[in-house]
């Protein structure tokens, strides 16, 4: 049940919202500081769009550096050389404009600008001795919710799989959403993005509901599910859900654009103190070991994981499929539940999302690595509302290649 009691939100300074609203990064900045670094990667950094930007920015009075060799993933080595390259800059900001590992770059970059390295000392939660420079993030796709969020996701190849940063002091001070700038996303990065707001929405909702220990938002990223994420969650979900086929299906739909940037911000908002579960913790050792992109896996896993947590989440899935109207309040919660699941399998499909893990490289004889490797993400694991350990999850794999 939703905690009525309880709840946390935590989110930029500044959030500004609304088509042309990019106009906004000039006067952004320059109340910020007189130096800005811009991380973004080679296809934005190469559009005019990216030339009307820099022309507002020095108009505003701000000097600038473009940084447009952000990779995908986010490499720690890519992380190290931009710091090295732009230290004697000393940017008074960082600008991230892109996905998000352009949006987790400047974050990173803007920390080691501060801090001491190494990065891996504050792998973790709550690391973060102190505040960063200020960080404006644009995003320019539905998905990731890196804009509003207190984590930064890289690839350490000392591990297996990708490593988050978790901390307040992550979020941006400033994030501006412009759905004009995810018009001419690709049809499949904006379906894979668009699961994985759903995704993070979904698992907000759903997650486990822990004891208010007055501390608990001072030392734990992720608190659970509560009453104030549950409010974004659920307003994402309902804006995704009737949106992402037009988006993904007709690019150039600027309400749909707009309505599923929304959903994804909104996401973002909730899983920001609620966070996410299975999907995202078995999702991170497939990616590492397939290469395929985040919200790919994430678009197979969700309706599995949903189905593996419907015996303890039925009244939160309930809710869900009464709000996306696949479902009536006179259903039976278990019924109401199972619907939903159905419906999210479905606008999956319709997008082109596959329904089984094999489409990306995953066999039999990778399950026991996965299955191990998941529980290495604790903080997903524990906010899982069904408990997880390796068995549960080979019986989510096991369905998720089948397609059952």
């Amino acid at each position: 049940m939703m905690r009525l009691d309880y709840g946390v939100t935590r989110a930029p300074a500044r959030l500004i919202f609304g088509p042309g609203q990019r106009r906004a990064i000039g006067t952004a900045a320059a109340s910020l500081g007189k130096r800005a670094l811009i991380c973004t990667d080679a296809r934005f950094g190469a559009l005019p769009i990216m030339q009307e930007i820099l022309k507002d920015l020095a108009e505003q009075g701000v000097q600038t550096q473009l940084y447009s060799e952000t990779e995908a993933e986010l490499p720690l080595e890519s992380i190290l050389a931009c710091v090295d390259r732009y230290r004697d800059f000393a940017p008074d900001v960082l600008i991230g404009i892109g996905g998000g590992s352009c949006v987790d770059l400047a974050k990173l970059v803007s920390l080691l600008l501060v801090h001491s390295a190494p990065l891996s000392q504050y792998y973790g939660e709550f690391k973060v001795p102190g505040p960063i420079l200020p960080v404006i993030a644009v995003p320019t796709t539905s998905g990731t919710g890196a804009e509003v969020t207190p984590v930064a996701v890289l690839g350490d190849p000392a591990l297996t799989m990708k490593v988050g940063i978790s901390s307040p002091e992550l979020i941006p001070h400033t994030a501006i959403c412009d759905p004009e700038l995810t018009l001419t996303c690709p049809k499949g990065l904006t379906a894979i993005s668009g699961a994985d707001a759903m995704a993070h929405a979904i698992e907000a909702f759903a997650a486990t509901t822990r004891q208010a220990d007055p501390a608990m938002a001072m030392t734990r990223v992720f608190v659970g599910k509560n009453v104030l994420s549950d409010h974004y969650a659920l307003t994402a979900i309902k804006l995704i859900y009737s949106n992402l086929r037009r988006a993904t299906s007709e690019g150039g739909d600027l309400d749909a654009r707009t309505a599923v940037m929304l959903g994804s911000t909104y996401a973002g908002l909730a899983f920001g103190s609620a966070g996410t579960s299975a999907a995202h913790a078995i999702q991170y050792p497939i990616g590492a070991m397939t290469s395929t992109a985040h919200g790919l896996g994430i678009g197979i896993l969700l309706p599995y994981t949903m189905a593996f947590n419907l015996p303890v989440a039925a009244a939160d899935y309930a809710e869900i499929g009464r709000a996306i109207g696949v479902a009536s309040a006179g259903d039976a919660d278990e019924d109401a539940a199972k619907a939903a699941i159905e419906a999210i399998r479905a606008l999956f499909a319709e997008v082109s999302i596959p329904v089984s893990l094999r489409a990306i490289g995953i066999d039999d004889a990778h399950i026991e690595d996965i299955s191990t490797l998941s529980m290495n993400a604790k903080r997903l694991v524990e906010n899982n509302p069904r408990p997880l350990d390796p068995s549960a999850i080979k019986g989510i794999l096991a369905a998720a290649m089948q397609a059952e």
